[in-house]
């Protein structure tokens, strides 16, 4: 399946190049997000929260453990209400393990939210600067080098360091325009 993505990628280029005979540039969008202070803060930060929640799951983890094996081991000696109501605590605190880690590391849990809430406004400030790049250089067609599709690039083709200049640039900017209004 790979190497038929690949083929296709590599036949549909071959069939747009010689048709309409585009520039083709290919930036890393990594390497980019690497190099942007703000993306390492806004990492640091969701990191440092994952932290947190994974923590706090760690705890609630221990309690059901310590609690469950003192439930075991009591069991015997409890009756009736008592043995119910000891049971539903342990019951209660596994159902709420089980329902942090849904909601906080789920397929749609706030992690997930928060790192598209993260990359969204880097991945706007890309394209704006990978549109302002190709429309310079004349650029029918960029690629990332990121998504593996990338087999082959001269390095005269690869366009990162372009893009990263136009949003560091801008970032500058920002940071000047921050200064002024602080004074």
């Amino acid at each position: 399946m790979k190497n038929f993505k690949i083929i296709f990628t590599v036949v549909l280029f071959l069939i747009f190049g010689f048709s309409n005979a585009q520039k083709v540039g290919v930036i890393d969008t990594q390497l980019i997000l690497d190099k942007m202070p703000e993306y390492k803060e806004a990492e640091a930060r969701l990191n440092s929260q994952i932290d947190t929640w994974q923590s706090e799951l760690q705890n609630l983890q221990s309690e059901y453990e310590r609690k469950k094996a003192a439930f075991e081991s009591e069991k015997v000696l409890l009756i009736g209400d008592q043995l119910k109501l000891r049971e539903k605590e342990v019951m209660d605190l596994e159902k709420n393990i089980k329902t942090t880690t849904s909601l906080r590391f789920g397929a749609n849990g706030e992690i997930t939210k928060l790192r598209t809430n993260l990359v969204v406004p880097f991945q706007d400030q890309i394209w704006n600067a990978v549109k302002t790049m190709a429309e310079k250089n004349g650029l029918g067609t960029v690629l990332d080098k990121t998504s593996n599709n990338v087999i082959f690039l001269l390095p005269r083709y690869d366009y990162t360091e372009k893009v990263l200049a136009i949003l560091l640039k801008g970032s500058d900017k920002k940071e000047k325009t921050n200064s002024k209004s602080k004074k």
